[in-house]
């Protein structure tokens, strides 16, 4: 993270709470935020279910390294709110350690599997087992997660404005004394992750 644009990404599970976090924390910061999902889907006209049917996962992931490499080029400081996927190329992985500030929204498989239901929408989810599918995605991600987060904050049974303040502490904590105050506990869109 360089001093003149500071960058909170956040990365994690599907469920973890990285959109509803990552709009908050932006809010209270006065930054502007972007969803990594919402960038590859504009881009490309099309929703993930469709990218998915249309040209598999290869098809998704070749989007979703431009769209990170995209938004991270963009000046100024921003909140990123990464897809649950985006750590599994190695190329995107790289590109999170040299430059910002990553914060892993660790949730367990239990807690992923109640907040995700069916998986409606979610490609990786379908098949009928989305715990199996939760579980086995949490196997393969955890270490990479790991790698490439500079904090983690566990968000089990945590509120979406406990989560907020949790990262901006985190963050701070991390050396990015940048970044501003956040987390009064009146963060807006208080719903649940």
């Amino acid at each position: 993270m360089t001093a003149e644009a500071p960058r909170v990404v956040l990365v994690g599970m599907a469920g973890a709470g990285k959109t509803t976090v990552g709009r908050t924390l932006a809010i209270e910061l006065g930054w502007p935020h972007a969803d990594l999902d919402e960038v590859v889907t504009a881009a490309a006209g099309a929703t993930v279910s469709e990218i998915w049917a249309n040209g598999g996962e290869m098809a998704f992931r070749a989007l979703e390294r431009d769209a990170l490499r995209s938004v991270l080029g963009r000046p100024g400081p921003m909140v990123l709110s990464a897809g649950g996927g985006v750590v599994t190329d190695a190329g995107n992985r790289s590109l999170l350690r040299q430059t910002q500030v990553v914060v892993w929204l660790r949730a367990t498989d239990a807690t992923l599997s109640d907040r995700l239901g069916g998986g409606e929408g979610r490609p990786l989810l379908s098949g009928g087992d989305p715990t199996g599918a939760v579980a086995r995605l949490s196997a393969e991600r955890n270490g990479w997660y790991e790698e490439v987060a500079d904090v983690v904050v566990d968000v089990d049974g945590l509120e979406p404005a406990a989560v907020v303040a949790a990262v901006g502490r985190a963050v701070r904590q991390a050396g990015a004394g940048s970044v501003p105050e956040a987390g009064s506990g009146s963060a807006p869109g208080g719903g649940s992750l």
